[in-house]
């Protein structure tokens, strides 16, 4: 920059040249308004407003950015707003999973309509990266007669599972169901939607920790009823559990299971508060709290506060509902918290009928952005130590494990099954099925596809009968994408996929079944000897116990004799000089 240009941007800095030209176009405007009239009124008009947003951006102190750029400081704003739109639409690339690449959404919308999803010209995804992975097909490729895949919980008819307080209604559920998510998170419209949806497709629908609502009871779909910390739909006003609400619910026969929420993947440990402004009287009604009061939902529940008493309160519910399956969902944390429940339940011969591994990449629900990136342990690492932990005490046959947290595609279902999943949960997906264009804005409350929202006018936008009809598609083709898989692995059922069935890339020359690379615990292991076991069970089984969260003490070994200072620096000096003459 010249001597010159930097002393006349001294005296007028050029970032205020917007401004000035707003003013200056203003006066000339009002001049040329007098002299010829008509639409150069238009001018002085809009140009004087802009003049005056550029006096208020001087004069406020908020953004130091409109302060020092008046008027086209606002330019910022505005593309940084639409930012999100334009990197979606035209910049992100198919498989950039953001949380869910476009190919991904593709695949969703396309099976929801029930048009073709075949790609010509073969796989965009480049084979030879790490970590692509496979299903090694067979020569003898089998041919089902049925793609309506499903697993007994809680037993069979007619044959209990061991154990006490055993259930006695077993369930026949699909291996592919609707993940948890509540009415009011939701728009009434997407409630009834993938009620009817699931009841056309025969598959199970979770209510969220919010309850039942009148939405989730008019087309009559199976209902899987979590109960959470506060209790909805079974409290009292103190909001402690209720044995008599708790009944009135469970019986329903449309109430499949009852699925007891520890925490989930989006937020793990971190509890939650509904606003008063938010808790409509359909909202009050569904979750049995007064209208217009803040609605707490704790981080940890009351009924119970050790892993003896959550198997206890396990059996008390399966007595309360009548003998109906009764299952945890939970995030995984501390190993040792796990393991206390695994001897919980070996202790007490309680044994949860399901246990839903919720991975911390899940995202039904809004969290702080600490807890969605960095709390939790992902589904991957989760299902594997619940599934050893459980043939390690000889207990997997009697729980049955569902998986939950980006599940998409029948290849997704097939490689959590590998990792010892007996079914899939799925909630993201299904609101795409409904129309969620992934706008990122359901906690805001202006949802543009009418799905997270309490909207009237914009609930509008989700036709239910529309909408219900796609997720019908969406779970039948993708459970015909899950049988043509199943098919060409030579296998008869999805239950038969294990981890020799899936191959990993790890470089350019070395590929691995999957089974080589996690670890894989032999039946009743975990009752006898550590010695060969992977480390976490070394580490931290013999520190968990029955009766407490807390972990417990490990044993006093003898410590090393305190040394001085003095004596650690005369030490580190004789051996900085041994290896000084080691050298010479």
């Amino acid at each position: 920059m010249s001597a010159s240009s930097g002393r006349f941007t001294g005296l007028f800095p050029i970032r205020y040249t917007v401004m000035v030209l707003c003013v200056v176009g203003t006066i000339v405007g009002l001049g040329a308004a007098v002299a010829w009239g008509d639409w150069w009124w238009l001018l002085p008009v809009v140009l004087g407003g802009l003049a005056v947003i550029g006096l208020l951006d001087l004069r406020q102190t908020r953004h130091a950015v409109l302060r020092n750029y008046p008027v086209i400081g606002h330019m910022r704003f505005m593309l940084e707003y639409i930012r999100p739109e334009i990197r979606q639409y035209f910049i992100e690339g198919d498989h950039e999973n953001l949380p869910f690449s476009r190919a991904q959404r593709s695949l969703v919308y396309q099976r929801s309509k029930g048009v073709s999803d075949s790609r010509p010209f073969g796989t965009l995804l480049d084979v030879s990266a790490p970590g692509y992975e496979w299903v090694n097909h067979s020569m003898l490729p089998t041919k089902l007669a049925s793609q309506d895949f499903r697993v007994w919980i809680g037993g069979t008819p007619g044959q209990p599972l061991p154990g006490a307080e055993v259930c006695t209604q077993p369930y026949h559920a699909s291996v592919f169901n609707i993940s948890a998510m509540s009415f009011g998170a939701l728009s009434a419209n997407a409630v009834l939607a993938l009620n009817l949806g699931a009841r056309t497709g025969g598959f199970a629908h979770d209510t969220g920790e919010g309850s039942i609502s009148k939405y989730h009871r008019e087309h009559g779909g199976d209902l899987i009823w979590q109960i959470a910390s506060g209790y909805f739909g079974c409290r009292n006003p103190d909001g402690t559990f209720s044995d008599e609400k708790f009944v009135e619910n469970a019986r329903d026969p449309q109430v499949k299971m009852i699925e007891l929420k520890l925490s989930q993947g989006a937020k793990p440990g971190h509890g939650g508060m509904l606003l008063g402004a938010k808790v409509t009287p359909e909202i009050a009604a569904a979750r049995g709290i007064p209208v217009g009061k803040d609605c707490i939902s704790p981080p940890s529940h009351s009924a119970f506060s050790t892993p003896l008493e959550l198997m206890h309160f396990i059996g008390r519910l399966r007595r309360l509902s009548g003998g109906k399956p009764v299952g945890i969902k939970l995030c995984i944390g501390h190993p040792w918290e796990w393991f206390a429940m695994v001897k919980a339940m070996l202790e007490t011969d309680i044994t949860p009928d399901f246990i839903v591994v919720d991975g911390a990449e899940g995202g039904t629900g809004a969290a702080p952005v600490e807890f969605t990136d960095h709390v939790g342990v992902p589904l991957q690492e989760g299902l594997i130590l619940v599934h050893n932990t459980l043939v390690g005490v000889k207990l997997r046959e009697r729980i049955k494990i569902g998986a939950a947290a980006k599940v998409i595609t029948a290849f997704d279902i097939a490689r959590m099954m590998a990792l010892g999943a007996d079914w899939c949960n799925a909630g993201r997906g299904f609101m795409l099925a409904l129309g969620c264009i992934q706008a990122q804005t359901c906690h805001t409350g202006f949802c543009p596809t009418g799905v997270t929202t309490q909207d009237p006018l914009r609930q509008q936008a989700l036709v239910v009968p529309d909408k219900a009809a796609r997720v019908a598609n969406f779970h039948r083709n993708t459970m015909h994408a899950l049988m043509e898989l199943v098919q060409a692995a030579g296998l008869h059922q999805p239950g038969e996929i294990t981890a020799h069935h899936i191959v990993r890339r790890i470089n350019d020359a070395e590929v691995h079944l999957l089974s080589q690379l996690i670890m894989q615990v032999r039946p009743g292991a975990l009752l006898g000897s550590l010695h060969r076991q992977h480390r976490v069970f070394r580490l931290f089984w013999p520190l968990a116990k029955a009766d407490s969260f807390q972990i417990a003490p490990p044993p006093l070994v003898p410590s090393a004799p305190k040394t001085s200072l003095a004596a650690q620096a005369a030490q580190r000096a004789k051996t900085e000089g041994a290896a000084l003459s080691d050298s010479e």
